[in-house]
């Protein structure tokens, strides 16, 4: 699979393609069902599968602060899509004169003469251009007069549950990782490099790999109990994992740290899959670093306990 970072670097890798876009948050099972039909209409027409992502994501970038959390960052969104078998991504960096397109440039100018789409695949609720005007009814006034197909996929349904992103998100809110797994296909999961950072938790007896989550608004917070494997050991851990801004110590930027149980080690730059298990407790601000390190201690007290009983 190659990425390419926007739309001025096409630099005809292909002459034409089958298409799809959107946020893409997550890759639940409607993503996935979504890019794997783009993949048999690939086949069947012999034409290389491009996925459009935008980064950051519109709501971002509308929004800021108050967007909603995000699932997956940009590096791990491209990974469970290169998974699925697409040959293409087309990043396209989000900005104002992006914003400012219409929906009838955007399908002229971009789907039809420099992407040559022979094949439109979109989610029912997808929409797109200046003030979200484009839809699946403008895509389809184009596609006879310029001779492609365009297709909207209906969303998927478990247990009565429309599976969306935002469903994802509401899931991992209320911990239920369960309902998470069912959307997701897979466990909910946080992949990333270990990075030095204040050494605070060592000073403490509990040293921790820090994680950046390049993402503005993860969509955990608190102290979980985690499953961990080194991507570059293929080594398995248990441990716990806060998620958070960290006030005890007057944090800013929401990190995730991990402490992984009776290991000891340098893995410095190494990278880890994060999943998470169980919460344990919220992330709070205590009074002094003394009581810090007693609610660590009582953190990996409880996560061990659930441990055991989950493994019996």
């Amino acid at each position: 699979m190659k990425i390419i970072r926007g739309i001025g670097n096409l630099n005809n890798e292909f002459t034409q393609c089958v298409l799809t876009l959107g946020n893409f948050d997550g890759v639940h099972l409607g993503h996935q069902q979504l890019i794997n039909h783009l993949i048999e209409q690939g086949k069947k027409l012999n034409l290389p599968t491009v996925v459009m992502l935008f980064e950051p994501q519109p709501l971002e970038f509308f929004c800021k602060q108050q967007a909603p959390a995000r699932l997956t960052s940009f590096k791990e969104k491209v990974m469970l899509i290169e998974k699925l078998g697409i040959d293409y991504i087309i990043a396209v960096p989000f900005t104002q004169t992006f914003a400012n397109m219409s929906a009838n440039t955007f399908i002229q100018d971009w789907l039809i003469n420099k992407l040559k789409a022979k094949y439109i695949a979109i989610g029912d609720d997808f929409r797109f251009g200046h003030e979200r005007k484009g839809d699946i009814h403008l895509l389809q006034n184009y596609a006879h007069n310029h001779h492609f197909a365009v297709q909207s996929m209906p969303t998927l349904v478990w247990n009565n549950l429309r599976i969306s992103s935002t469903a994802v998100r509401e899931a991992l809110l209320n911990s239920n990782f369960k309902l998470a797994l069912c959307l997701l296909g897979r466990d909910y999961t946080i992949e990333g490099r270990v990075i030095h950072g204040n050494a605070l938790a060592r000073q403490l007896g509990f040293p921790t790999a820090n994680i950046h989550l390049h993402r503005k608004k993860p969509a955990l917070q608190g102290v979980y109990l985690v499953k961990v494997k080194n991507c570059c050991s293929n080594q398995d851990y248990q441990g716990i994992a806060n998620i958070g801004v960290r006030p005890t110590i007057q944090g800013k930027k929401a990190i995730l740290e991990v402490n992984l149980f009776d290991f000891s080690g340098d893995i410095y730059g190494q990278y880890l899959d994060v999943t998470f298990v169980r919460k344990l407790r919220d992330e709070k601000k205590f009074d002094s670093l003394s009581e810090l390190k007693e609610q660590i201690t009582q953190d990996i007290c409880t996560a061990k306990e659930i441990s055991a009983k989950l493994t019996n």
